[in-house]
């Protein structure tokens, strides 16, 4: 009779996971995607580099984890009633100084997500596509209480819209995204171009 025996993962507290997805988003700051390594989370969690690999398999996994935790809240918990106050309370959730931090984190982050497969698809598989679906449910939602026609084109438009709106504006006007803009942007352009009036 063979046994097998799976490899088991040591416990890490909440705590201590929070702590360490806290350092390698500081790391991220510090020196970008291409320059962090398992070395460095190591030495700045005071964690053996074995125990990294154990527990996230690599620097994209770890990463990209870390990006997920950082998250405020996850979309499909919002309802309001309303895809406005839907879209609004998806950005109340961070004050200005973190969407600053985070805007800065995602530009370092965009070009390496260009020239790592792995990262990419980590990316991909644990961050946007679950977003995407919950934002559709959100949609969906909106559809069901008549606030947007369901041929509306612009539907297939909502993630570009959002991520435009955070993302271009440190590079046309040099300003991190602000609340106060965020929420004027849903109102003038993401509101509108579903069909949706602002009052």
């Amino acid at each position: 009779m063979t046994v097998v025996t799976a490899a088991r993962r040591s416990r890490i507290t909440p705590e201590r996971e929070a702590e360490l997805y806290e350092a390698v988003l500081d790391l991220l700051r510090e020196v970008g995607y291409d320059a962090l390594t398992m070395d460095a989370v190591a030495a700045r969690t005071r964690s053996s580099k074995a125990t990294l690999y154990r527990q996230w398999g690599g620097k994209a996994e770890l990463v990209v984890k870390a990006v997920r935790h950082n998250k405020p809240g996850e979309i499909g918990e919002v309802d309001t009633g309303t895809l406005r106050g839907d879209l609004h309370a998806l950005i109340a959730h961070d004050d200005d100084c973190t969407m600053e931090q985070n805007s800065a984190l995602m530009r370092g982050l965009a070009m390496a997500l260009h020239q790592n497969p792995d990262l990419r698809q980590a990316f991909r598989e644990q961050l946007i596509e679950p977003e995407m679906v919950a934002l559709r449910g959100l949609l969906e939602r909106a559809v069901d209480r008549d606030e947007i026609r369901p041929d509306c084109p612009a539907l297939d438009f909502l993630v570009p819209m959002l991520v435009g709106g955070f993302a271009t504006r440190a590079l046309l006007e040099d300003q991190p995204p602000t609340k106060a803009f965020l929420t004027s942007y849903i109102d003038a352009v993401i509101l509108p171009a579903l069909g949706v009036p602002t009052t």
